[in-house]
C-alpha cells in the first residue's frame, strides 16, 4: 500500500463523501431523477379524494312515471312527489316513496301514508363537479358505501405488505434494481386498473399498485440520504419532501381537468414512463455496496460522484482494496431486534410511524365540512405544505430531528383538540386550526422519513424503512375506519386522532437526537455512542 493508502484506509465512508463533494452536481442529478417518480406518490396515495368523491345523489324515480301527471311534472316537482326529504331539505339519498304523494305539490308536511323504501332503480348523480367516480361507476353508496371506503383501505394495505417486501430485497439486491422493478410494476398495476371491468378487479390492482409504490415510497428517500454528506443530509430529507407538495398540487391540477376517474389515473401515472427511461443515469448506493463488500462497485460510483462534482483529484491516491474492505454479512428483519439497542430503536420508531401515518391520513382522507369545494381545500392544504418545509429544514438544522419530531406531534395534537370544541358553524376558524394541524402532521411525516434513514444502519437501513413503513401503512389502513366510531359518541374519532398525535409525541421523546452524526454502518455501531460530524478530520483537496 502506497502512503496515501495508509492514510485513507480507516476512513469512515462519511468523511470520503465529504471529500467529494457531498452536495454536488452528483446529488442535484439523483435528487431531479428521482423527482420524477416521487410526484405520482401522493397522486396516487390521495387519489380517492377524488377518484372515490361521493357526488349528490338520488334514487331513480322514473319507475314512478306510471300515468299522464307524473310526466307533466319539473323535476323538482317529481323530486318532491317521489322522494322524502331530509331534515335540510334536501332530497333523501337513499330512500324513495313506493308511490308518487302529489299532496306534497300542494305543500302538505303530512307523512301519514307515506311508505318510503330503499332505492329500487339504482341512483342519479349530480355530475356537476364529478363526470364519473368509483361510486357513480358501481353505485357504491347508501348500503354499499363501505365498498367505497374499502379501495382506500386495500391500496394501503397493498403498501403495507409492499414495504417490508422491498426493504428486505433492496437491502439484499441493491437500491437501484429494486426502483426499476417499484417502476415497472406500477406503472403496469396502475394501468390495468383503469381498464377494470369490476370492482373486484378494480380492487385487486390497487392492491398490488399500493404494492409497488411502496417501493419508490421507501428507497428513493434512503438513495439520497446515503449520497448525501452529513451536512447536507438535513437538506436531502427536506428537499426530496417537496416532491410530495409538488405531486398534490399536480394531483389537484389533474384532477380539475381530467375528472373521470379511469383518464385520472392514466394521468398520473404517466410520470412513471420518464422515471423508467431515466432510470439507467440512476447510481446505485455506494454505502451500500460498500457494506456488502462489493468494492470494485463502489469504487465505480465514487469515483463517477468525484468526476461530477471536479474532486477527483482528492480519490487519486484511493482504491478500492484500501479504503472500502469490509465483510459481507446478510441481514434480515429479526437483525432490527437482536441486541438491545436497536431493539428499542425498533420499537419506538414503530410507534411513532404508527401514529404519524394514522394521524396524517385521519386529516387528509376525513376532511369534510369545510364549506369550500374539494379542489380548493386539496390546493391549500397542498399550498400550505411548502413554507411548512422549508420552515423544518431550519427548525431541524438547529434544534434537531428528535424535539422537531415531538413538537410536530404535540402541536398536531393541539390543532385537533382545540377543533373539538370550535362549533361547526365557524368555518373560517376550523378551517384555519385544521390547515394548522394538517401542516405540522406534514412536518411530521417529512422529519420522520429524514430520522428513520439516520437511526438504522446502512447494512439494515431499508429493512428498517421497510418495518416501520409496514406500520405506517398498518395506520393508514385503521386510520379512515376511526370516523365510524361517531355512531358510538360524535367527538369520538376527533379525540381518538388527538390521543394518538399526542401519544406519539411522547414515544418519540424516547429515541436518539441524530442531528451532525455519522450515519452507521453496522449494527455494532448503534450500540455505542454516535460519533459527531467529523468534519475536523477531513484532509482537504
Amino acid at each position: 500500500m502506497s502512503g496515501g493508502g495508509k492514510r485513507h484506509s480507516k476512513m469512515k465512508f462519511d468523511s470520503i463523501l465529504a471529500e467529494i463533494n457531498g452536495f454536488g452536481k452528483f446529488q442535484i442529478a439523483l435528487v431531479l431523477i428521482q423527482i420524477l417518480s416521487r410526484i405520482t406518490l401522493p397522486c396516487h396515495f390521495l387519489l380517492n379524494i377524488f377518484m372515490a368523491a361521493v357526488p349528490s345523489h338520488h334514487c331513480n324515480i322514473d319507475a314512478l312515471d306510471t300515468g299522464a301527471v307524473f310526466g307533466n311534472l319539473t323535476l323538482d316537482q317529481k323530486l318532491a312527489v317521489g322522494i322524502p326529504a331530509e331534515r335540510d331539505g334536501t332530497p333523501s339519498s337513499c330512500q324513495m316513496f313506493s308511490e308518487p304523494h302529489y299532496e306534497y305539490l300542494l305543500g302538505s308536511n303530512s307523512s301519514k301514508g307515506s311508505f318510503t323504501v330503499q332505492c329500487q332503480n339504482g341512483w342519479v348523480y349530480d355530475k356537476s363537479t364529478f363526470k364519473s367516480t368509483l361510486a357513480t361507476e358501481w353505485d357504491l353508496v347508501c348500503s354499499r358505501k363501505g365498498m367505497n371506503k374499502a379501495t382506500a383501505t386495500v391500496f394501503f394495505i397493498g403498501v403495507m405488505v409492499g414495504a417490508p417486501v422491498f426493504g428486505f430485497l433492496s437491502d439484499r439486491f441493491g437500491r437501484r434494481p429494486l426502483l426499476l422493478v417499484s417502476y415497472l410494476s406500477s406503472l403496469i398495476f396502475a394501468v390495468l386498473s383503469a381498464f377494470s371491468t369490476s370492482y373486484v378487479m378494480f380492487v385487486i390492482l390497487r392492491f398490488f399498485t399500493g404494492m409497488s409504490l411502496a417501493g419508490i415510497s421507501i428507497m428513493a428517500i434512503v438513495l439520497n440520504v446515503e449520497w448525501f454528506s452529513i451536512k447536507h443530509r438535513t437538506f436531502s430529507g427536506v428537499i426530496i419532501s417537496l416532491d410530495w407538495t409538488i405531486g398534490n398540487w399536480i394531483l389537484v391540477g389533474t384532477a380539475y381537468f381530467v375528472n373521470e376517474w379511469r383518464k385520472l389515473i392514466l394521468a398520473v401515472t404517466s410520470p412513471l414512463i420518464l422515471s423508467i427511461i431515466a432510470w439507467r443515469w440512476l447510481p446505485e448506493s455506494a454505502r451500500w455496496l460498500v457494506a456488502q463488500g462489493k468494492t470494485d462497485a463502489a469504487h465505480h460510483y465514487i469515483m463517477k460522484c468525484a468526476k461530477m462534482n471536479n474532486r477527483s483529484k482528492c480519490m487519486a491516491t484511493i482504491t478500492p482494496a484500501v479504503h472500502l474492505k469490509m465483510f459481507f454479512l446478510k441481514y434480515t428483519f429479526v437483525d432490527l431486534f437482536r441486541t438491545p439497542n436497536i431493539r428499542k430503536l425498533a420499537i419506538y420508531s414503530g410507534m411513532v410511524w404508527f401514529g404519524v401515518a394514522f394521524t396524517y391520513y385521519g386529516i387528509t382522507l376525513n376532511i369534510t365540512g369545510f364549506g369550500l369545494n374539494p379542489y380548493l381545500t386539496q390546493f391549500i392544504f397542498a399550498s400550505i405544505e411548502m413554507p411548512m418545509k422549508i420552515g423544518v429544514y431550519y427548525f431541524l438544522e438547529k434544534v434537531g430531528r428528535k424535539h422537531g419530531q415531538m413538537g410536530s406531534m404535540l402541536l398536531t395534537g393541539l390543532c385537533l383538540f382545540i377543533n373539538i370544541f370550535v362549533p361547526k358553524d365557524k368555518w373560517t376558524v376550523r378551517t384555519v386550526v385544521a390547515v394548522l394541524g394538517k401542516s405540522m402532521s406534514e412536518a411530521s411525516f417529512t422529519i420522520m422519513y429524514l430520522y428513520t434513514t439516520e437511526l438504522y444502519p446502512t447494512v439494515v437501513r431499508q429493512n428498517g424503512l421497510g418495518y416501520t413503513s409496514f406500520l405506517a401503512r398498518l395506520g393508514v389502513s385503521i386510520s379512515p375506519l376511526i370516523v365510524l366510531l361517531e355512531d358510538l359518541w360524535h367527538l369520538l374519532p376527533a379525540a381518538t386522532y388527538c390521543a394518538v398525535a399526542v401519544g406519539t409525541g411522547l414515544v418519540a421523546s424516547l429515541l436518539p437526537e441524530t442531528l451532525n452524526t455519522r450515519l452507521p454502518e453496522f449494527i455494532e455501531d448503534i450500540e455505542k455512542p454516535r460519533e459527531k460530524n467529523p468534519n475536523n478530520h477531513m484532509t482537504p483537496c
